[in-house]
C-alpha cells in the first residue's frame, strides 16, 4: 500500500493552522471547512447575466468559482464588481483561470491592465511555467503593486465661497470660475472607470475662487495578514456555519496563484519532469503560490502544504455510475471519489456536469455532497 504524505489525513481546519500555509490558503481552507464544501464551479458561459446568475444559483455549495472572462462577450467593470458583490455574501473566492506563459513584462502588463485588469478583482489566477521562474516573480511582483493601491485611497475635495445672495452683483462675471463640492474616496488602482468620475453639483451661483485639497491615505491592514481563527477551540463545532462564516468575515484582500502541473486532457504534453519543475519552483515561492493545477496531490517534502485543485471531475447521471466518461474533445472525467479519496486532490473542479444540468442548484448539491463524502473518507471522518 503507498505511503502518503500526511496532508491526506489532515482535515482541512488543521491544515489552515499550518505555519507553512500561506494567509489566503489558510482563509480558503477555513472556508471549506465551514461550508463544508470542497467543489469549485467552472462557469464557462458566455454573458454576464449568464456568469451572475449561475454564481447566485450554485453560490452556496461552492468554496471557488473559476472564470474565463475573457468569453464573456459583454464583460466589464460593473460584472467583476457584481461578481465579487456575490462572492462576498455567498462566500466563495473567485479564480480567474487566465493561464499566463509569457515573459514577464508581458504578464505583469496582462495580469493588472487591459480590458480585463485580472488582479483587482480575482483572488487566484493560475500560469504555465514554460517561460521558466521569472513568471512568478513577475506575477508576485504585480499582485503586490495591486494590493499596495487597494492599500491607498484618495480623497478629493473641491469647494468655493458660500453662494452670492440672489439678485446681488457680480464685478467680474467673465473671470467666475463654475464651482461646487465634491468629496471623493477611492482605491487608486480604480482611477480609470466610470465611478471614479468625480461627481461635481453646481451650486447656485458662480464664485471667483476655488479650493482644492487632496489628501492620500493609507489603509492599517496589512498586505498580507493571516486570517484570525474564526472560533474558539473549545466551540469550534458548536456554532453553526452562519455564525462561524460571519466570524471569518470576508476574503483578505490578497492575491495568490496556481501553477499548472498536470492536465486533464488526454495528450497533454505536461511531463512528469515539469511536473516536478513546477513543485520546485513552487516550493521558492511559497508565499505567493497556493498549489497547483494537478490530477493528484504534489505535496512530498514535509513542509508541503499545497492546495491541488483539480478540473476533469463529473459524476455519471443517476442509475449510470461506473459509466466512463469524456466529451469527444480530449477531456477526460473522473469521478469526485477517485480525484479526492484516491488521488488526494482537495478541491475538484466541475463545469459542465453542473453548468448544463437541468437544475444547477440540485446538481451543485450532488456534487458538494459527494466530494465532501469522498474528504470524509480519507481524513477518517474528522469534523472540518
Amino acid at each position: 500500500m503507498a505511503v502518503h504524505h500526511p496532508t491526506w489525513a489532515l482535515s482541512y481546519r488543521e491544515r489552515a493552522a499550518n505555519p507553512s500555509t500561506g494567509p489566503l490558503a489558510s482563509y480558503l481552507l477555513r472556508l471549506i471547512s465551514i461550508k463544508k464544501t470542497n467543489l469549485s464551479l467552472s462557469a464557462d458561459v458566455d454573458t454576464s447575466a449568464e456568469l451572475l446568475t449561475l454564481a447566485e444559483e450554485v453560490g452556496d455549495s461552492i468554496c471557488v468559482l473559476k472564470t474565463h472572462c475573457d468569453i464573456v462577450t459583454d464583460w466589464t467593470e460593473r460584472t467583476a464588481k457584481a461578481l465579487r458583490d456575490i462572492a462576498r455574501r455567498k462566500h466563495f473566492l473567485i479564480f480567474e483561470d487566465r493561464k499566463f506563459a509569457d515573459i514577464g513584462g508581458t504578464v505583469k502588463k496582462q495580469y493588472t491592465g487591459g480590458y480585463h485588469r485580472i488582479a483587482t478583482w480575482a483572488e487566484i489566477t493560475n500560469a504555465h511555467i514554460l517561460p521558466g521562474p521569472a513568471i512568478v516573480t513577475a506575477l508576485h511582483q504585480a499582485a503586490s503593486q495591486t494590493i499596495a493601491k487597494y492599500n491607498t485611497a484618495v480623497h478629493t475635495e473641491i469647494s468655493g465661497p458660500p453662494p452670492l445672495p440672489k439678485g446681488a452683483a457680480e464685478d467680474n462675471e467673465e473671470d467666475e470660475t463654475p464651482t461646487g463640492e465634491v468629496a471623493v474616496e477611492s482605491p487608486m488602482e480604480n482611477e480609470d472607470s466610470e465611478e471614479r468620475r468625480l461627481s461635481i453639483k453646481l451650486m447656485d451661483r458662480k464664485h471667483s475662487v476655488v479650493s482644492i485639497s487632496t489628501t492620500i491615505s493609507t489603509r492599517t491592514e496589512s498586505i498580507s495578514p493571516r486570517p484570525q481563527p474564526d472560533f474558539h477551540p473549545d466551540e469550534a463545532f458548536a456554532l453553526d456555519a452562519p455564525t462561524l462564516l460571519a466570524r471569518l468575515g470576508e476574503a483578505p484582500y490578497l492575491r495568490s496563484l496556481l501553477l499548472l502541473a498536470e492536465m486533464s486532457s488526454e495528450g497533454h504534453l505536461l511531463t512528469p519532469e515539469y511536473s516536478k519543475k513546477c513543485v520546485e519552483i513552487a516550493r521558492q515561492n511559497r508565499e505567493f503560490v497556493m498549489g497547483f493545477i494537478a490530477q493528484r496531490s504534489l505535496n512530498a517534502e514535509p513542509e508541503d502544504n499545497f492546495i491541488t485543485m483539480t478540473p476533469g471531475c463529473q459524476l455519471p447521471p443517476p442509475g449510470k455510475e461506473g459509466t466512463k466518461l469524456g466529451d469527444g474533445l480530449g477531456q477526460q472525467y473522473n469521478t469526485p471519489s477517485k480525484l479526492i479519496l484516491e488521488q488526494g486532490c482537495d478541491i475538484i473542479i466541475v463545469g459542465r456536469g453542473i453548468v448544463n444540468a437541468p437544475n444547477r442548484q440540485k446538481e451543485a448539491e450532488r456534487y458538494r455532497e459527494e466530494g465532501w463524502k469522498a474528504y470524509e473518507e480519507r481524513v477518517g471522518n474528522k469534523k472540518g
